[in-house]
């Protein structure tokens, strides 16, 4: 069966396969999570650099909680408004090996809540 570091590389590799052939040159919001943080980021591939990004680990949105939904809530938000801000409007999501619920998917919400199109 393998490890669970290699299972969570196959998906990551999986979903990353599958973002290489419907990307069309839009940009990638990626997002990480840890047990204490999330963190998302939108990256152009094409030139190689990030465009915009925001965690919870910035001073304006630590709060008592960082590993919640409504953390990751905050976090979809700003994201959006950041990208807004530098001019994004599509992008390609990009869950890396986890799964879309909980935290990850609370985050997806509030991006495209916030105006983000994916």
């Amino acid at each position: 069966m393998g490890s669970t570091k290699s299972l969570f590389e196959r998906r990551r590799q999986r979903n990353r396969t599958t973002i290489r052939k419907n990307s069309a040159g839009r940009p990638r919001l990626s997002v990480h999570r840890t047990n204490q943080h999330i963190y998302a980021q939108i990256i152009d591939d094409v030139k190689g650099s990030t465009l915009v990004a925001a965690s919870t680990t910035e001073a304006d949105l630590k709060s008592a909680a960082t590993s919640n939904k409504d953390a990751a809530t905050a976090v979809g938000k700003l994201i959006a408004e950041r990208a807004k801000a530098a001019g994004v409007a599509t992008v390609v999501f990009d869950r890396g090996g986890f799964l879309y619920h909980g935290r990850v998917r609370a985050l997806a919400e509030a991006a495209r809540e916030g105006g983000l199109d994916f």
